[in-house]
């Protein structure tokens, strides 16, 4: 087997002779070409046939957002957007438009080296195609992001039962924010449930990814924050920063990661706290991501009573995390990404009798 061609694309020399650094001492990687704007970037993908373009976004003669395009629309490669968290608000329309994953320009140290290296070794397996469409099917932007940037109302007394409805939480990692665009896109406005979602993320592009989804779903979609109540027809973001979970109280709360934790922010905690808080009302998917964070939470939800789905092999850009909770015998259907919110749908409108004795 070859080794694994990279061309790296952006106008700052300085950080393509940090990525360069951190590749060249990996015996499996080859660095092929350099780019400093997106014109270059274009004639390097359909001349030097790399596995792998890592892309900055901001660059004269053409930009980032526009090479993608243009390089998935004629010679499809896969694509790292190496970005600063300055750009996070756009990195993720890059996403939309066939880059694989959106990361943080990386520090200069070992274990930030270690990791960027995995990630381009990850990824250049993935298969792409050409004539990507720009955004997920059947989506429409809407005019502005359905972000909320209000605290949430309290919760009427009136509608206190509503607190005991279904919830859904979602794990997800590498491939996951276009899974979640094509899924959580599908949802009506008055979906009844809430949706929680952990999808691994380099701090600082939670927010952005938060306003990329509002700008496309129907439901309100918001970066969480401690304390708010869980209210339904609400998507709920974790900041890559902290671990997203639930009280009893059916409020959100934001814990402190491990320093050992190999997952930003990790989907085992929110998919345990569902269990926990909500048992048999909880329902699990996992989706697209490379490792293990997620099965043990999805064993929770199942031991609890809860539902849980997963997403297929052939609709996953890494067919890793999901695969782990299926072959431990967790889940109890297995979906593609776009039959995923139809599923979603028929299980909010089944009828659920609270019972005060199932409860944790």
């Amino acid at each position: 087997m070859g080794k694994i061609r990279v061309v790296l694309v952006d106008d700052s020399s300085l950080s393509r002779g940090l990525l360069r650094t951190f590749l060249e001492g990996d015996e499996d990687i080859e660095i092929v070409g350099e780019a400093s704007n997106g014109q270059q970037a274009v004639n390097m993908a359909r001349e030097l046939r790399p596995s792998l373009m890592t892309m900055d976004l901001e660059m004269p003669v053409m930009n980032g957002m526009q090479a993608i395009e243009k390089i998935m629309a004629t010679k499809a490669v896969p694509i790292l957007v190496v970005s600063s968290v300055a750009d996070a608000h756009s990195a993720y329309e890059a996403v939309a438009r066939g880059a694989l994953e959106v990361i943080a320009k990386p520090e200069y140290d070992a274990r930030a080296a270690a990791e960027f290296v995995a990630k381009v070794k990850m990824l250049a397996g993935v298969a792409v195609i050409t004539h990507i469409r720009s955004q997920p099917q059947g989506v429409t932007p809407s005019s502005a992001p359905q972000t909320l940037d209000q605290p949430a109302p309290p919760m009427p007394q009136r509608d206190i039962p509503s607190a005991y409805s279904r919830i859904f939480a979602i794990a997800s990692s590498t491939g996951g924010p276009q899974a979640l665009a094509l899924i959580l896109s599908q949802l009506p406005a008055d979906f009844p449930c809430p949706v929680l979602v952990s999808q691994h993320i380099s701090n600082g592009f939670a927010g952005g990814m938060a306003d990329w989804l509002g700008s496309l779903c129907k439901m309100h979609v918001r970066l969480a924050r401690e304390g708010e109540i869980v209210l339904p027809g609400v998507i709920y973001i974790s900041p890559s920063e902290t671990n997203l979970a639930v009280t009893p109280a059916r409020r959100i709360i934001l814990l402190e990661q491990s320093a050992t934790g190999v997952y930003h922010p990790s989907c085992d905690a929110l998919l345990n706290a569902v269990a926990e808080v909500y048992g048999r009302q909880g329902i699990g998917i996992i989706l697209t991501g490379m490792g293990r964070d997620g099965a043990q939470g999805i064993n929770s939800i199942r031991k609890m009573g809860g539902a849980t789905l997963a997403q297929d092999e052939g609709s996953s850009v890494i067919f890793g995390m999901n695969k782990v909770a299926i072959d431990s015998g967790d889940v109890q259907k297995i979906l593609p990404a776009e039959a995923m919110a139809r599923e979603m749908i028929r299980m909010a409108a089944m009828p659920f009798t609270f019972d005060a004795a199932s409860q944790p």
